[in-house]
């Protein structure tokens, strides 16, 4: 087969691939990840690339390569490292590590270790662990590689329609859990071989694609998962990097829809000893929901899109250097939180939900969303955030920064997105309301979980209408909670038990099969 040559620019990176590779495949060869929110399908139009010399601007998930090429990426098409949340809540689940004592034949206590791990969709944190005494000696992040075959679960599931595709899924996910413990070993000078125990969490997608699981059924009505009990297999079965007389404990699924990691959160939050009744959220592309107290638990999956991911907004990003992930009223004005503290070129999803609320506080638009007339704001705000009205492809627009090579706005069809992104989650959380028979002051504590809960400000989230309306003392994060429940499973044979045990007692509702979904999504729609 023919193969051409590749420059990028400014990278000034070459490799050589075969003819009718796409230009996302020939940069992912050569180590440069775009952004690839529809899983290359050519619809979200942010991979924008340009061919040199003549500036030609093509999507590079759909373009062929069939020549020698110069190419330039464009900063807003790169897949930037992004603020990974690590840490999670602290715990104060009292048990006593167990796991290590069948290694001892093998190694003495302080010599055996072990790797907790939560398989996000957007990224992976691993946390080296001393399996006698539980203390964390290491950790290590990094962006999940799947990301170049889809933002979301739902693309990965429509791209591994074959086993060689599962494959490239599965091998992608090993080789960087395998590269985040070779670090984890080099910061904490261990050997590999003193690694005898993983704990991996994750949702029901990553966890099935981990262990090359079917996921084709994922997709399609009823939903249901090939497996949602624990699994405990030999490394030599996923290659991991470890001691090969070792185990890889993966933990319950709930649904298919609801995966580990929501079972590792209701761990390390102990929502199941809860005497008041408690809400606990992780909000992303797919909100997962447990509501609920000790005596009876319920969780739904609410299909948010990737709208707070950055996805399908203008200028839309991951929490990346340059994104505004806050913004606050002034005097007279705005005042922006850039991450990096660099000069603004996107808006991240904490920032979106502060500046639709920012936006409502000065009446720039309504609690429909429409956009009011800039002529009627007059005597009413500032000059200063008058100005920040504009028209943006016929469409009104909020100005939110505006530097000499990049204008950082916000559309109406933008603010349509937050609004279905919101509405489906405040709508999943009103259906659950509703099966228990909860009123928002009935709800005596919010706990905000994964790195987006960790990051948006709850004032924000209340005025847009994402939360029930509570009091904001009641409103908690709880950091990477997933993350410290693989920790505590890890370690305790006991607690592995109460996971099952906990799986099975939170009853999944299937939040769009509910009678009053379309409903009450409307009726969520409103700020």
């Amino acid at each position: 087969m023919k193969h051409f040559q590749i420059i990028f620019k400014p990278d000034n990176r070459q490799i050589s691939i075969h003819a009718g590779a796409t230009v996302i495949e020939a940069a992912a060869q050569a180590g440069i990840i775009l952004n690839s929110v529809c899983g290359g399908k050519g619809t979200c139009k942010k991979c924008v690339v340009r061919l040199e010399p003549e500036g030609r601007e093509v999507l590079a998930c759909q373009y062929n390569i069939e020549s020698n090429l110069t190419i330039t990426i464009p900063d807003s098409s790169r897949f930037f490292e992004h603020k990974i949340l690590t840490e999670g809540v602290k715990t104060d689940v009292q048990f006593e590590p167990d796991i290590y004592k069948k290694y001892l034949k093998d190694a003495t206590a302080d010599e055996i270790f072990g790797v907790a791990i939560d398989i996000g969709t957007t990224t992976v944190v691993t946390k080296l662990i001393d399996m006698k005494d539980g203390k964390c000696l290491a950790t290590q992040a990094a962006l999940n590689p799947q990301t170049l075959y889809g933002d979301d679960v739902i693309s990965r599931i429509a791209y591994a329609q074959t086993d060689e595709k599962l494959y490239h899924l599965q091998k992608s996910i090993i080789d960087c859990i395998n590269k985040l413990t070779t670090k984890l070993c080099e910061q904490a000078s261990i050997e590999i071989s003193q690694i005898y125990e993983v704990c991996a969490v994750g949702n029901t997608t990553m966890n099935h694609i981990f262990l090359k699981l079917p996921i084709t059924q994922l997709g399609q009505v009823p939903y249901r998962a090939y497996s949602i009990d624990a699994w405990d297999v030999p490394p030599r079965q996923l290659h991991l990097l470890m001691n090969p007389a070792g185990n890889i404990h993966t933990v319950e699924n709930i649904a298919g829809f609801i995966g580990s990691d929501t079972t590792a959160v209701a761990i390390a939050t102990d929502i199941d000893s809860a005497e008041q009744m408690t809400l606990a959220i992780d909000i992303g592309t797919n909100g997962e929901i447990v509501l609920g107290a000790k005596d009876k638990l319920y969780a739904a999956s609410c299909a948010a899109g990737p709208a707070f991911e950055g996805a399908r907004i203008f200028c839309g990003s991951r929490a990346v250097d340059g994104a505004i992930q806050a913004v606050i009223i002034n005097n007279d004005d705005i005042d922006l939180d850039v991450i990096g503290n660099s000069p603004a070129r996107s808006l991240c999803g904490s920032g979106l939900i502060d500046a639709a609320a920012v936006m409502l506080d000065l009446g720039i638009i309504d609690k429909t969303g429409r956009f009011a007339k800039p002529d009627t704001l007059t005597g009413k705000v500032p000059e200063k955030i008058i100005q920040r009205v504009i028209e943006h492809n016929s469409q009104p627009a909020f100005t939110l920064a505006d530097m000499d090579e990049k204008k950082v706005i916000l559309t109406q069809k933008d603010i349509r997105e937050v609004q279905l992104a919101k509405a489906a989650i405040r709508a999943g959380i009103k259906i659950l309301q509703n099966k228990i028979g909860l009123k928002d002051a009935d709800i005596m504590q919010i706990l905000l979980a994964g790195a987006f809960g960790n990051y948006i400000r709850p004032q924000s989230a209340l005025k847009i209408g994402l939360l029930p309306e509570v009091g904001l003392e009641l409103i908690r994060f709880v950091g990477n909670a997933a993350a410290t429940g693989a920790q505590t499973m890890l370690l305790s044979s006991r607690y592995r038990e109460k996971a099952l045990q906990l799986a099975r007692k939170i009853e999944y509702v299937e939040i769009a099969h509910s009678k009053d979904f379309q409903n009450t999504f409307a009726e969520s729609m409103s700020f």
